[in-house]
């Protein structure tokens, strides 16, 4: 018998569904409009690199871009409004604080 991860069957469980390679595009155009948007207020570095962790793997990594920064806030902030407006979950989104 072979287990999960193996085989054809766990190579599947491992591919994103079209929706989730959807909902990551739609993501990923929205941070490249935002950051337009607020260049004139940026994002910390750390802020930054963690939400482009998350989308350089395809909207899959941990969830772990933190804002403590007001630039870093208000921008999660337009972020969160843009994948409601898009029509993905508030728990799609990579913004967590961990004390």
């Amino acid at each position: 018998m072979l287990g999960l991860g193996q085989g054809a069957l766990g190579e599947a469980m491992a591919q994103p569904s079209p929706w989730a390679l959807e909902k990551c595009a739609r993501y990923r155009q929205a941070w490249a409009e935002a950051l337009l948007r607020f260049s004139n207020a940026p994002p910390s570095p750390g802020f930054r690199a963690d939400h482009e962790a998350f989308l350089a793997a395809d909207c899959k990594e941990a969830r772990r871009a933190c804002p403590e920064s007001a630039a870093d806030i208000a921008l999660a902030n337009a972020m969160t409004k843009a994948a409601l407006n898009l029509g993905l979950s508030g728990s799609f989104l990579p913004f967590i604080c961990r004390g």
